[in-house]
Protein backbone atom coordinates (compact mmCIF):
# COMPACT_ATOMS: atom_id res chain seq x y z
CA UNK A 1 0.00 0.00 0.00
CA UNK A 2 1.31 2.99 -1.01
CA UNK A 3 1.97 6.59 1.25
CA UNK A 4 -0.76 8.35 -0.71
CA UNK A 5 -3.70 5.79 -0.50
CA UNK A 6 -2.96 5.03 3.61
CA UNK A 7 -3.37 8.59 3.94
CA UNK A 8 -6.48 8.75 1.74
CA UNK A 9 -8.05 5.99 3.68
CA UNK A 10 -6.79 7.63 6.63
CA UNK A 11 -8.23 10.98 5.83
CA UNK A 12 -11.73 9.53 4.82
CA UNK A 13 -11.48 7.18 7.95
CA UNK A 14 -11.16 10.79 10.04
CA UNK A 15 -14.06 12.42 7.68
CA UNK A 16 -16.04 9.59 8.46
CA UNK A 17 -15.92 10.19 12.30
CA UNK A 18 -16.46 13.82 12.52
CA UNK A 19 -19.64 13.08 10.35
CA UNK A 20 -20.26 10.62 12.84
CA UNK A 21 -20.07 13.20 15.66
CA UNK A 22 -21.70 16.24 13.79
CA UNK A 23 -24.44 15.12 11.96
CA UNK A 24 -26.34 12.60 13.64
CA UNK A 25 -30.03 13.78 14.35
CA UNK A 26 -31.04 11.12 16.69
CA UNK A 27 -34.59 10.22 17.94
CA UNK A 28 -35.19 7.11 19.77
CA UNK A 29 -33.28 4.12 17.59
CA UNK A 30 -33.17 6.10 14.48
CA UNK A 31 -30.45 8.10 13.90
CA UNK A 32 -30.02 9.95 10.36
CA UNK A 33 -26.23 11.10 9.39
CA UNK A 34 -23.68 11.52 6.93
CA UNK A 35 -21.17 8.91 8.02
CA UNK A 36 -22.25 7.26 4.84
CA UNK A 37 -20.81 9.18 2.55
CA UNK A 38 -16.49 8.72 3.16
CA UNK A 39 -17.19 4.82 2.95
CA UNK A 40 -18.94 5.50 -0.33
CA UNK A 41 -16.34 7.39 -1.51
CA UNK A 42 -13.28 4.67 -0.32
CA UNK A 43 -15.23 1.75 -1.66
CA UNK A 44 -16.25 3.56 -5.23
CA UNK A 45 -12.22 5.37 -5.53
CA UNK A 46 -10.53 2.60 -4.56
CA UNK A 47 -11.77 -0.95 -4.32
CA UNK A 48 -13.63 -3.05 -1.58
CA UNK A 49 -10.83 -3.67 0.97
CA UNK A 50 -10.50 -0.04 1.07
CA UNK A 51 -14.21 0.58 1.33
CA UNK A 52 -14.46 -2.57 4.33
CA UNK A 53 -11.22 -0.26 5.92
CA UNK A 54 -12.79 2.97 6.07
CA UNK A 55 -16.07 1.60 7.02
CA UNK A 56 -14.86 -0.75 9.91
CA UNK A 57 -12.09 1.17 11.12
CA UNK A 58 -14.06 4.77 11.15
CA UNK A 59 -16.99 2.57 12.99
CA UNK A 60 -15.07 0.91 15.45
CA UNK A 61 -13.86 4.41 16.26
CA UNK A 62 -16.55 5.90 16.89
CA UNK A 63 -18.56 2.39 18.69
CA UNK A 64 -15.89 2.47 20.90
CA UNK A 65 -14.32 5.66 21.79
CA UNK A 66 -16.94 8.26 21.31
CA UNK A 67 -20.83 6.45 21.69
CA UNK A 68 -21.84 5.94 25.09
CA UNK A 69 -21.75 2.49 24.34
CA UNK A 70 -17.91 1.78 25.03
CA UNK A 71 -17.19 -2.13 24.20
CA UNK A 72 -20.33 -4.34 24.95
CA UNK A 73 -21.25 -8.06 23.91
CA UNK A 74 -22.89 -6.51 20.82
CA UNK A 75 -20.14 -4.51 19.39
CA UNK A 76 -18.78 -6.05 16.57
CA UNK A 77 -22.35 -6.16 15.40
CA UNK A 78 -22.73 -2.46 15.48
CA UNK A 79 -19.48 -2.52 13.39
CA UNK A 80 -20.21 -4.02 10.63
CA UNK A 81 -23.13 -2.56 9.07
CA UNK A 82 -20.67 0.16 7.78
CA UNK A 83 -17.84 -2.31 7.17
CA UNK A 84 -20.25 -4.49 4.73
CA UNK A 85 -21.05 -0.84 3.34
CA UNK A 86 -17.59 0.00 2.18
CA UNK A 87 -17.04 -3.94 1.31
CA UNK A 88 -20.27 -3.72 -1.03
CA UNK A 89 -19.89 0.14 -2.22
CA UNK A 90 -16.68 -1.19 -3.43
CA UNK A 91 -17.55 -4.55 -5.13
CA UNK A 92 -20.83 -2.58 -6.70
CA UNK A 93 -18.78 0.07 -8.10
CA UNK A 94 -16.53 -2.42 -9.85
CA UNK A 95 -19.21 -4.25 -11.64
CA UNK A 96 -20.23 -0.40 -13.54
CA UNK A 97 -17.80 1.09 -16.51
CA UNK A 98 -19.30 4.83 -15.44
CA UNK A 99 -20.35 6.23 -11.99
CA UNK A 100 -23.48 8.03 -13.02
CA UNK A 101 -25.85 9.38 -11.26
CA UNK A 102 -28.16 6.58 -11.29
CA UNK A 103 -25.75 3.68 -10.93
CA UNK A 104 -24.73 5.89 -7.51
CA UNK A 105 -28.26 5.95 -6.48
CA UNK A 106 -28.40 2.51 -7.60
CA UNK A 107 -25.22 1.08 -5.49
CA UNK A 108 -26.05 3.82 -2.26
CA UNK A 109 -29.53 2.30 -2.18
CA UNK A 110 -28.66 -1.58 -1.74
CA UNK A 111 -25.81 0.12 0.54
CA UNK A 112 -28.40 1.88 2.57
CA UNK A 113 -30.60 -0.60 2.32
CA UNK A 114 -27.92 -3.34 3.79
CA UNK A 115 -26.97 -1.27 6.60
CA UNK A 116 -30.57 -0.83 7.14
CA UNK A 117 -30.86 -4.16 7.51
CA UNK A 118 -27.86 -5.35 9.65
CA UNK A 119 -28.41 -2.22 12.00
CA UNK A 120 -31.99 -3.73 12.44
CA UNK A 121 -30.42 -7.13 13.49
CA UNK A 122 -27.85 -5.65 15.62
CA UNK A 123 -30.54 -3.89 17.21
CA UNK A 124 -33.03 -6.80 17.82
CA UNK A 125 -29.90 -8.90 19.22
CA UNK A 126 -28.89 -6.34 21.40
CA UNK A 127 -32.16 -5.65 22.83
CA UNK A 128 -32.93 -9.22 23.19
CA UNK A 129 -29.91 -10.02 25.21
CA UNK A 130 -29.64 -6.79 27.24
CA UNK A 131 -33.59 -7.50 28.22
CA UNK A 132 -34.90 -4.34 26.50
CA UNK A 133 -37.07 -5.72 23.37
CA UNK A 134 -39.87 -4.07 22.04
CA UNK A 135 -41.05 -4.72 18.86
CA UNK A 136 -42.13 -1.00 17.63
CA UNK A 137 -38.14 0.01 19.48
CA UNK A 138 -36.79 -2.46 16.82
CA UNK A 139 -38.93 -2.23 13.80
CA UNK A 140 -41.28 1.00 14.16
CA UNK A 141 -38.89 2.94 12.71
CA UNK A 142 -38.14 0.41 10.19
CA UNK A 143 -39.93 2.39 6.97
CA UNK A 144 -38.65 6.15 7.73
CA UNK A 145 -34.98 4.33 7.90
CA UNK A 146 -35.29 2.90 4.78
CA UNK A 147 -36.98 6.17 2.83
CA UNK A 148 -34.05 8.05 4.56
CA UNK A 149 -31.52 5.66 3.26
CA UNK A 150 -32.90 6.11 -0.56
CA UNK A 151 -33.01 9.96 0.08
CA UNK A 152 -29.66 10.13 1.11
CA UNK A 153 -28.54 7.86 -1.97
CA UNK A 154 -30.08 10.47 -4.27
CA UNK A 155 -28.10 12.91 -2.49
CA UNK A 156 -25.02 11.20 -2.88
CA UNK A 157 -25.58 10.61 -6.51
CA UNK A 158 -25.46 14.60 -6.79
CA UNK A 159 -22.13 14.72 -5.55
CA UNK A 160 -20.16 11.06 -6.06
CA UNK A 161 -19.93 10.82 -9.68
CA UNK A 162 -17.82 14.18 -10.37
CA UNK A 163 -15.79 13.64 -6.77
CA UNK A 164 -14.90 10.43 -7.17
CA UNK A 165 -13.72 11.80 -11.32
CA UNK A 166 -11.51 14.51 -9.55
CA UNK A 167 -10.34 12.27 -6.99
CA UNK A 168 -8.88 9.85 -9.30
CA UNK A 169 -7.23 12.46 -11.28
CA UNK A 170 -5.44 13.66 -7.98
CA UNK A 171 -4.44 9.92 -6.99
CA UNK A 172 -2.63 9.27 -9.93
CA UNK A 173 -0.74 12.26 -9.50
Amino acid sequence: MTTRKLTTLAMLTSIYVVLSILTPIKVINFKFTLEAFPILVAGLLMGPLEGLIVGFTGSAIYQIFLSSYGITATTPLWILPHAVNGLLAGLLGRTVKHLTTINVISIASICAFTVTALNTLALYVDSKLFGYYSNKLVFGALRIKIATGFILAVIYALILPKLITQLKKLLKK
